[in-house]
Parts: C-alpha cells; structure tokens; sequence
C-alpha cells in the first residue's frame, strides 16, 4: 500500500524520496527490518494470549529427554510468522503483481488448513486433528490454484533476448522474444539446463496439454514440501530457521532471475516480475528471524501446524515461480531427509510385521531429528548441525548457477 502512495506522490507532486520505494533494495530491506520488530513486539502479546485461552501443547512421553518439561508450552505461533509476513509485504510489496498474489493466496490457504487442524487439536481435544484425507484435500486445492495460474495467467513468462544485453552498444534497441505460460523450467548440474515438461506427454497428447503435467507436478511440489516442513517442525527452532536459510537463497535466486543482467550473465532464465519476489522472501526471512527469538531452545512458543504447513508451502510456490522447483531437492535436503526418514521408517515396520510378525524399524525413531535425540544428542546440537547442513545445501544449490 505504501509502495502506491509514495509512486502516486512521486508521479503527481515529485515528493522527496518517494522514488526510493521503486528500488527493490529498499523495500526488501524495509520488509525485513518491520518483519523483525513485528515479531519481536507483538509476538510477546500473541504468546500471553495463545496462554490465556490455554492453548498449550499436550505431549506424549516418548521417552525423549527434556520432552514433558514442554508440556502447556503455547502452540499456533504461526500467527506470528504469518502477521510479521503478511503486513509487510501488504505495504512495501506490488500487489498487482501475480507472483505476490499467489503468495499470499499461499499464505493465507495453508495457514488456514494449519489452524484448523490445531483448533481441533487444542479446542475439540482431538488429538488426531484435522483429518488426513482433508489435508490433502486443501493441498491439492493449492496446487491446482497455483498450476493452473502459472500455466494461463498472461503476466506468467519468460524472456529472451535477440543478443546479450551486455556486448550491445549504449541506446541499442534490443530485440527480445517473450515466451507465456512457457513449460519449461532449470535443471541443476546440466549444461544445457532447461527442460520442457511437454516432453512428458511422450508424444500421447500434443503440447497444448503440458498444463495438465505441470499442475499435477505443481500439486506433488506444494504436497511434499509443506508435509517436509510439518514433519520437521519437532524441535525448538528447527522448522523456523531451516525456512529462514531456504528463504534467503531463494531471494537470492529470485533476484537474479528477475534482473535481466544477471540473468544474462549467468546464462539462466530472465523471469520478468519475478524480481518482486525478493520484496516477499525478505518479509519471510525477518518473520522466521523473528519468530526464532521466542521458538529458539528453550521454546516460549511452538508455531504449529498452522506455522509450518505455511513454511512449506510458500518455499514450494516460490520454487515453482523462478522454475527452480527442481532445486527442491538439494535446497530442501533437510525436510527431504525428515520426510524420507518417515516414509522409510513406517513402510519397513510394515513390511516386517507383515513377512516375519513382528514390525522392526530402521531408525530408533522418525523423524530423523528423534532418532539423533533417541542416541543421546541435545536438542540444541542437533538444530544446529541441522542448520549448518542447511547452510552448506543452500551454498550448493547457488553453486549450481555456473557448476554446470
């Protein structure tokens, strides 16, 4: 909203200063700095709140060390995240932008699908929540808004340019070629790194239908990572600062894929509008920052399914917007791990129970985190390893820009 009031004063009045709000630097810098003090201010009065209406967290002893010392801790601090998120990029972020509406439209729909799974857990006293099936459901109904926007909204392209803007002469007319709705994306390690989904049709259907392939990638992407980062949301601190390192490169990446220079330079995709996006992975950075100075060991507050399903989802709407959605897997190496640990630990238990009678299991304990605490390490140690392995995958996938 302040990024139309102060372009409005610039344009009608030639207010001072007003044109500081089109630079990209300043308002990602403004998101993150209001994000912080947000979190940091309102986030004590959210805490008493949530502990006034008792909604404390109720925890099943697993045997885990220091685990019932966390039992009435308050739980559905997302509104924290989601609060010191959401207002920032409402002020400083262009909200005509399609990229930002649906990052917003994430927000809000993930967040909501969380509440209501804790509002069950914590009011109804169903310990089950929200209902498995119907998780699903408001994920797929994600992916299906968010596929089908990126396949026919007309702001959604990609552009090239007839030579590089760098040899060209000063004043030049350059002479590019836009590309909507393009189904291709960024394949990491590749020389020739970009793929086209429509090759997925295998020549059954013609071209016009890739839509239906992206959308249902897009609907798997938005499943898995939000589920990733639900699943590593165990720990005090891990979810939170996992995201903020994620978000971080993904602005990163999303900077350069909207800046056309570097886009050159680096050989990758220019993205035009996706620059905007770096205004929205700012806010996210100072709201995981923020939320860190009450979840951070030991937890003053837990964020809840309606924290982490959020975390998930936008870093999985963020990836599929600069087509760098294939990065997932080594920028997610962490929620990809939990996730995994899971899927392995529940699916050998099963096949044992079922061939010899009796269930056996892979690890002392899934998700990964439970096992490291199940073999003696310190919740704190192990968020912090956690996080240097999320330091050194997000390195990784920069590297992958010329490591080709």
């Amino acid at each position: 909203m302040l990024y139309y009031l102060f372009e409005y004063l610039d344009k009608q009045f030639d207010f001072p200063g007003a044109g500081v709000f089109q630079y990209l630097s300043f308002r990602a810098l403004s998101c993150t700095i209001l994000s912080l003090v947000i979190a940091a201010v309102y986030g004590r009065k959210i805490i008493d709140l949530l502990r006034y209406k008792q909604v404390g967290e109720s925890i099943r002893d697993l045997g885990l060390e220091g685990q019932m010392e966390k039992a009435g801790t308050p739980t559905m601090g997302g509104f924290i995240i989601i609060a010191s998120l959401l207002i920032p990029v409402l002020l400083f972020a262009n909200l005509t932008n399609v990229y930002i509406v649906l990052l917003i439209i994430t927000v809000i729909w993930t967040g909501m699908i969380g509440f209501v799974d804790d509002y069950i857990k914590k009011f109804k006293k169903n310990k089950e929540g929200l209902h498995g099936r119907f998780k699903v459901i408001g994920q797929v109904g994600l992916g299906l808004i968010v596929g089908l926007t990126l396949s026919f909204n007309q702001h959604v392209k990609i552009r090239i340019y007839d030579q590089p803007l760098l040899s060209s002469t000063l004043g030049e007319v350059q002479r590019y070629r836009d590309f909507i709705n393009p189904t291709i994306t960024t394949v990491p390690f590749l020389k020739n790194n970009e793929f086209d989904y429509s090759a997925l049709l295998f020549g059954w259907l013609p071209e016009e239908y890739t839509w239906i392939v992206y959308t249902l990638l897009a609907i798997f992407i938005i499943t898995a990572v939000s589920n990733g980062a639900n699943i590593t949301d165990g720990i005090d601190g891990l979810a939170a600062g996992t995201s903020g390192i994620i978000a971080l490169t993904l602005g990163v990446l999303a900077y350069l894929s909207g800046n056309v220079k570097f886009a050159q330079y680096l050989n990758i995709m220019y993205i035009p509008n996706s620059g905007e996006l770096v205004v929205f992975c700012a806010a996210f950075v100072g709201a995981c920052v923020g939320f860190l100075w009450y979840n951070a060991y030991p937890a003053q507050v837990f964020m809840g399914d309606t924290g982490s399903l959020m975390l998930g989802g936008v870093i999985a709407v963020i990836s599929l917007a600069i087509r760098k959605e294939l990065l997932i897997p080594i920028l997610c190496g962490v929620f990809l791990a939990e996730l995994v640990s899971v899927i392995m630990q529940v699916s050998y238990f099963k096949y044992t129970k079922k061939r010899y009678g009796e269930g056996q299991r892979i690890l002392l304990m899934s998700p990964l985190h439970h096992h490291f605490q199940k073999k003696g390490y310190h919740e704190s140690k192990i968020v912090t390893r956690f996080w240097i392995v999320g330091i050194m995958l997000a390195i990784m996938a920069l590297v992958t820009l010329k490591l080709r």
